[in-house]
């Protein structure tokens, strides 16, 4: 069976080698010299000139042994692991690959699966246990080709509560609870999947770092209560401890899964051709990532060529035959809810170090320039541990009094304040913060580059198109800036002005992304970027690149035996 080992992601290194036909070649058997005399005449016609009755007994015997070796290779399962004893779904395997036993375990793509060793459909259950709430994606892939395909997705959160998200961390005290929140979700998965196939179906649970923030004994005894109820209460196997079946996840695989999830849609990844992948940014509320695979030039006069520093930047992944190193970043404090938080910090910063004898100011308006014209907002003002005004001060921020007023690059400098380009950089070159990165413009110049999350659900309602340059992003975020008149190219636009109106901060977040992108990155202002929320009609996030190699049990599970009656 092909390897397909998804080794530890906190290693930096990790495996998914989807499946690849192994075909032997006769060209690596040798033989050793042997001498032979040659036969003489005598024994050549005896030898033709055999008894009739010897070589009718000879040919009865080889047909026999023909026959039922051909029985056995058509009766005997073609596929599974023969420690496990288990059967693949679709109970009707013959040579060259697996079958359909029935209508619930056939595809529209093809009749019989690519290799042997793999069923002709398979599905993955994957629960993304989020911070405001819980979500189950429910994977159907046909192994038709080397490279399973995925066919649908079925897709569910749970609820909010009164007062509040869903996620598991919001059952804190009580730990049972926090593990039957899932059974609306697991119900999902029991719907979908054929009864054939759920025995070996496997599921896993990735909660991200708000259930980090209860501290380890509650969170632990979360996770524990979840495993609990998987392995008693339902059908699909679960992912061992081992291999990360329920885990509070690093943010640094949240990237890379997310990367594999694009490439594979994109077709970039997964099969035989060399393609160029494209790059990942990912902007969340308190991260934000970035994942590429950088080309380095060729050395000049023979030399050896560059190569990616070694560090935790540098992540090493085999996929589909193929091995990539790719350059990952999580910049926590650095998802757009964040940037809001330290944006404002600058502001107040700046009013107290002009202010240092005085609180007086804070009673009164403060001029925000990431404001829109006219409007107003309270806000709560996070500051560090010991600072003179407290942990956190409560100031009403106002936007620019008209819109003749409006200061977009001021706001942008505020943002790029946040990046801390001036940090210590111990490792060039780097991009903010003092984060090593190789150069984007010298190592990653031409290939896609896909913007999601924040980035997409801030800039598609505003009318752009899924293509367009940092320089049309940077007129975007002027001219929203600049409020007023300048508006009236958004109101023929479905749900832009709704948009707009509703958001006071749409000039910050805008100012924020192209000072992220733009002065954080140093990607070239004409650099075109795409935008995306699906592809292919498929979510992109981290849960398909996190679930693709769970389809090779190698990668921590095993059927469960008494699903495969």
């Amino acid at each position: 069976m092909p390897d397909g080992s998804f080794s530890s992601p906190r290693r930096r290194s990790s495996s998914a080698v989807l499946p690849r036909r192994e075909n032997s070649d006769s060209r690596n058997i040798t033989f050793k010299d042997k001498q032979v005399q040659p036969e003489s005449m005598s024994e050549k016609v005896k030898n033709a000139w055999m008894n009739q009755g010897q070589r009718s007994r000879y040919l009865k015997t080889a047909g026999i042994v023909a026959f039922v070796l051909l029985v056995l290779f058509y009766i005997v399962p073609s596929g599974g692991d023969s420690g496990s004893g288990y059967l693949p779904p679709g109970a009707g395997s013959l040579a060259g690959g697996d079958v359909a036993s029935d209508s619930s375990t056939a595809t529209q793509k093809c009749t019989r699966s690519y290799d042997k060793s793999k069923p002709l459909v398979q599905y993955a259950l994957m629960i993304d246990a989020g911070s405001t709430g819980s979500r189950i994606h429910v994977y159907r892939f046909n192994n038709c080709g080397p490279t399973p395909e995925l066919e649908t997705e079925d897709f569910k959160m749970t609820p909010p509560k009164d007062g509040g998200g869903s996620g598991l961390s919001s059952y804190g005290d009580d730990p049972e609870a926090a593990a039957k929140s899932l059974d609306m979700l697991l119900d999902v998965a029991m719907e979908s999947v054929p009864d054939k196939l759920k025995g070996c179906t496997p599921v896993a649970v990735k909660a991200t770092a708000g259930l980090r923030k209860l501290g380890p004994e509650k969170s632990n005894a979360i996770l524990k209560a979840v495993r609990d109820r998987l392995e008693t209460v339902y059908p699909f196997p679960l992912v061992s401890d081992a291999k990360g079946g329920v885990e509070v996840m690093d943010g640094k695989d949240e990237g890379v899964y997310a990367w594999i999830t694009t490439n594979y849609l994109l077709g970039k990844i997964g099969g035989p051709d060399k393609t160029p992948t494209a790059a990942v940014f990912d902007l969340g509320g308190g991260s934000t990532q970035i994942v590429f695979q950088p080309t380095f030039p060729e050395a000049k006069h023979g030399g050896l060529p560059e190569q990616m520093a070694e560090g935790d930047h540098k992540y090493a992944l085999s996929f589909g035959g193929r091995d990539f190193t790719l350059y990952q970043h999580s910049y926590l404090g650095y998802g757009l809810m964040e940037a809001r938080d330290a944006l404002h910090r600058v502001v107040v910063e700046g009013m107290y170090k002009n202010n240092p004898e005085s609180k007086g100011w804070l009673a009164k308006p403060i001029s925000n320039p990431c404001l829109a014209p006219g409007s107003s907002k309270e806000v709560k003002v996070p500051l560090s541990e010991n600072h003179p005004l407290g942990k956190q001060v409560t100031v009403n921020m106002t936007g620019p009094s008209t819109t003749t007023a409006a200061a977009p690059a001021n706001c942008r400098a505020l943002a790029e304040k946040t990046l801390k380009k001036e940090s210590e950089c111990k490792l060039a070159p780097c991009a903010f913060n003092g984060v090593h990165q190789p150069s984007l413009e010298k190592t990653f110049s031409r290939e896609d580059v896909y913007l999601f999350s924040y980035f997409y659900d801030r800039i598609q309602p505003l009318g752009m198109p899924e293509t367009f340059t940092l320089r049309e992003l940077h007129d975007l975020t002027s001219r929203v800036c600049a409020g007023g008149d300048a508006l009236k190219v958004f109101e023929s636009v479905p749900g832009a002005m709704e948009e707009l109106n509703g958001r006071p901060d749409t000039c910050l977040d805008l100012n924020f992304m192209l000072a992220l992108l733009h002065t954080g990155y140093e990607m070239p202002i004409d650099r075109e970027v795409k935008i995306a929320k699906k592809i292919k009609g498929n979510e992109l996030g981290w849960c398909l690149g996190a679930s693709l190699p769970l389809l090779s049990q190698e990668s921590g599970w095993s059927c469960k035996i008494s699903q495969l009656n």
